[in-house]
């Protein structure tokens, strides 16, 4: 029987970033997989010749985000990112940007005048009472909506609702609407690492690069005057937004994103895949290790499954933290890769596009961004789908190859490869009732890490903030360094 220091359950992107960081800290780690493969929902492969994804992805936060600040002081290799680009509607009758400021509603032609004003109203409200401290993770969108709007105008609303929640205006929060529009910015400052980066380089096998700067005793002056101007900074967003503010879309694919962290692991870090976590062994409430085709041991364990399926998995865990986990709420989603035999006009652009009728998508051509996506003169597009859990999945699939070929008529003339996919996005739907764990479990040396421990931005991004609270929590409780 091994011993090592961590033991990472699964070998997704939150599990491997986890893995990778805590390694470069000193730590010994075995990473478990059930699967045959890693990187979760952080993957591309080949499908007849195109690069698939696994799940259309936009990259947020890029610039002063988490993934930024992992990458720039735990990965030895970076992947490349090309500039987002826009998010554009589609209508029968038109193909606009998606507005992004108040200056860009009044030109939004796609809803009808009196709704774009009344809109710039409520978002205008929403933003002042949040820069200046209200809470709005509890406010529904549908509470901050009037009443005599038209219908396209709701079923607008809807699908951006949908697709940053992965629920519908009353399920989601104001503040979710104002953070995925960038109105609202998050970012992880250098000063948040500062206490995470000091260690002990004796012990450190690769000590951890230095790109921080060096803790203050006293808070600059600048930094006082930052915190004052900060609301009026977020106000003055109302005029000079931008939806797209610092995303991009890796090239060669989110494979990229893997293997360069992949690529960053030390020797220290041990995976093993198809190698499924049966049972997490705790002795008078400390956890010792797991159970999978062996027992391992270990006094730290990093979850990144579903927490939902802990509960199966310990059976010490008190049934209020049980209660908890049961309001995780969960959203699947469908997308469906189209390989076309030339560059189409309609999707002659670099973003992605949303259609907000009949079954909603959000689509992004991404061989755009990179032309070894598809083979040479040919243009991969994929098209996501919120699917209803309570509606037949074959059906639902039929619906949004009808919706597909309803919004681009010229389209159905062009596919030759299509692929479906069915996923869940993130562990949790961030809605209003909806629960997210905390980093720390009621159990000892039981941390746990993922989308349904964070609900900050979206997918890999969301993964890299939970991994970011994580080192702080472990930093806090003096277990993080070796």
């Amino acid at each position: 029987m091994e011993n090592y220091d961590v033991i990472v359950v699964g070998a997704g992107i939150s599990g491997l970033l986890s893995a990778l960081t805590l390694s470069k800290h000193g730590n010994k780690v075995l990473v478990l997989e059930k699967s045959k493969f890693v990187g979760g929902n952080c993957n591309s492969y080949m499908v007849d010749g195109f690069q698939v994804d696994t799940g259309a992805h936009a990259i947020t936060h890029l610039e002063v985000g988490p993934l930024r600040r992992l990458m720039d002081n735990y990965f030895d290799y970076q992947p490349v990112f090309e500039e987002y680009g826009n998010y554009f509607v589609r209508t029968k009758d038109n193909f606009m940007k998606v507005p992004s400021n108040v200056k860009e509603f009044v030109t939004f032609d796609v809803l009808p005048r009196k709704d774009r004003i009344v809109l710039t109203q409520a978002i205008t409200k929403a933003l002042t009472l949040s820069t200046f401290g209200t809470d709005l993770s509890k406010e529904s969108v549908y509470e901050f909506m009037p009443t005599n709007l038209t219908a396209d105008t709701y079923d607008f609303i809807d699908t951006i609702c949908h697709f940053l929640s992965g629920k519908d205006m009353k399920q989601t929060s104001a503040q979710r609407i104002l953070t995925g529009s960038s109105f609202v910015r998050d970012s992880v400052p250098e000063e948040q690492l500062e206490s995470i980066m000091k260690h002990n380089e004796k012990i450190s096998p690769e000590p951890v690069p230095k790109t921080f700067l060096p803790p203050n005793v006293h808070t600059s002056l600048q930094a006082k005057l930052n915190k004052v101007s900060n609301p009026f900074t977020s106000l003055g967003r109302l005029a000079n937004n931008k939806v797209n503010y610092s995303q991009g879309y890796p090239r060669k694919g989110l494979k990229s994103i893997l293997n360069a962290v992949l690529f960053s692991l030390p020797n220290t870090v041990e995976i093993k895949t198809g190698c499924e976590v049966k049972k997490i062994i705790t002795e008078r409430g400390k956890v010792v290790g797991v159970e999978a085709d062996e027992v391992y041991r270990a006094d730290k364990v990093i979850y990144t499954g579903f927490v939902t399926d802990l509960p199966e998995m310990i059976e010490s865990l008190p049934n209020v933290y049980i209660q908890d986990l049961k309001r995780v709420a969960h959203t699947k989603s469908l997308t469906v890769w189209t390989g076309l035999d030339s560059m189409m006009d309609d999707f002659n652009y670099i973003g992605s596009e949303i259609w907000f009728k009949d079954s909603p998508y959000w689509a992004m051509p991404i061989s755009n961004y990179d032309t070894s996506l598809a083979p040479k003169g040919k243009q991969l597009v994929g098209f996501s789908f919120i699917l209803n859990a309570d509606d037949n999945e074959e059906a639902q699939a039929k619906k949004a190859y009808d919706t597909i070929y309803k919004a681009i008529p010229k389209i159905e003339d062009h596919i030759e490869m299509t692929h479906n996919q069915i996923t869940i996005p993130e562990k949790a739907a961030v809605t209003i009732n909806g629960y997210f764990a905390d980093v720390r479990t009621p159990i000892k040396g039981l941390y746990a890490a993922g989308t349904d421990t964070d609900k900050r931005s979206m997918g890999v991004t969301r993964a890299a903030y939970s991994v970011v609270e994580l080192l702080k929590k472990m930093n806090e409780d003096n277990c993080l360094h070796k």
